[in-house]
């Protein structure tokens, strides 16, 4: 039983049965009673160690990312700690690799700690097959999960999200609108992130008066030499393009590696655009044109919104935050 249970079988809010279990006063005593029959009734026990403490929190978050040597996951760790810090809340950090098996275990983990929330940093906790994501609607009935870049409804589920199909559409049709005909999209995956962009790249090339066409969709694994030769092979089968568009950073690199190496100007020849408008983008010669997601807003905004819903505040499932293109040497608009 936990305490979605309880609100469910009192006719009451989980806020309500929050008051009641914590002692706040603003609870009529026959709404007091009634929770309380009702969680005795269930056998509803609520935290007894926080409580213990003589607390209503435990004042500890508990934050999940795949891979923190991932430049756009580790700046997000950074805001998010620093975030939490300044509202009085200590962090749990697990860095839970990619495997679904290993997401569940982990938050579990955090769960036995008996932390007040957890956030899950990236798009790639949330899955493609509904099944695969009812652990986290179950983890929720206890305690808000807050979700940075990535989207799931369910109750006490808190998504904060960059608008990668806009960024992704506005940043093609650019390079469509600049003269270039044959834009390549490289991307590292199918993250709910990822198919947002591609969804935008699809879109803008149709509104740009193009077909769609495979080839020039192309996956390739997150490293600047795979990027490259990725470009290489698919040159030398004889498939033009005169752009290539990243899902990351880290990809346009190897397109620059590839412009070089190929012999081509850039941006005369190739034309290249990344994503996260992270530090590789300044990396190289030219620096490269690159979509701010915004990472510091959208953690702060995470942290924000998770201090109203600790706070009992009416607060929205889902905020997004609009990204910026940064242009810089890599593209001639």
């Amino acid at each position: 039983m936990n305490i979605y249970d309880v609100s469910e079988h009192a006719h009451v809010s989980i806020a309500t049965v929050s008051r009641v279990i914590n002692g706040n006063p603003n609870v009529s005593e026959k709404t007091r009673k009634r929770v309380l029959d009702v969680m005795k009734e269930l056998g509803y026990t609520p935290n007894v160690f926080a409580r213990s403490l003589g607390l209503n929190t435990m004042k500890t978050i508990g934050i999940m990312c795949a891979d923190s040597s991932d430049p756009w996951l580790a700046e997000a760790i950074y805001y998010l700690e620093k975030e939490l810090r300044g509202n009085g809340y200590d962090s749990i950090l697990c860095c839970t690799g990619y495997l679904p098996e290993t997401k569940k275990k982990y938050l579990e983990l955090l769960r036995s700690k008996r932390v007040d929330a957890i956030i899950l940093t990236g798009s790639h906790y949330i899955e493609a097959k509904p099944k695969d994501n009812v652990y986290l609607l179950e983890a929720a009935k206890d305690l808000p999960i807050m979700l940075v870049n990535g989207q799931l409804d369910g109750e006490q589920i808190y998504s904060t999200v960059c608008d990668d199909h806009a960024a992704v559409y506005d940043a093609a049709l650019r390079l469509y609108r600049s003269g270039r005909s044959s834009v390549l999209y490289l991307y590292s995956g199918n993250s709910f992130s990822n198919l947002n962009k591609l969804s935008g790249y699809r879109d803008a090339v149709r509104d740009a008066g193009f077909m769609v066409r495979d080839e020039l969709m192309v996956l390739c694994s997150k490293d600047l030499d795979a990027a490259m030769e990725r470009l290489d092979t698919i040159s030398r089968s004889g498939v033009y393009f005169d752009a290539v568009l990243a899902s990351e950073d880290i990809l346009a690199v190897g397109a620059v590696k590839y412009a070089d190496k190929a012999g081509l100007t850039i941006p005369k020849d190739l034309s290249i655009i990344g994503y996260n408008n992270s530090i590789l983008s300044k990396c190289t010669t030219p620096e490269i044109t690159s979509v701010d997601n915004k990472v510091e807003s959208i953690c702060t905004t995470t942290v924000n919104t998770l201090m109203k819903v600790l706070e009992e505040g009416n607060v929205p499932g889902k905020t997004t935050i609009t990204p910026e293109l940064i242009k810089r040497g890599t593209t001639n608009f």
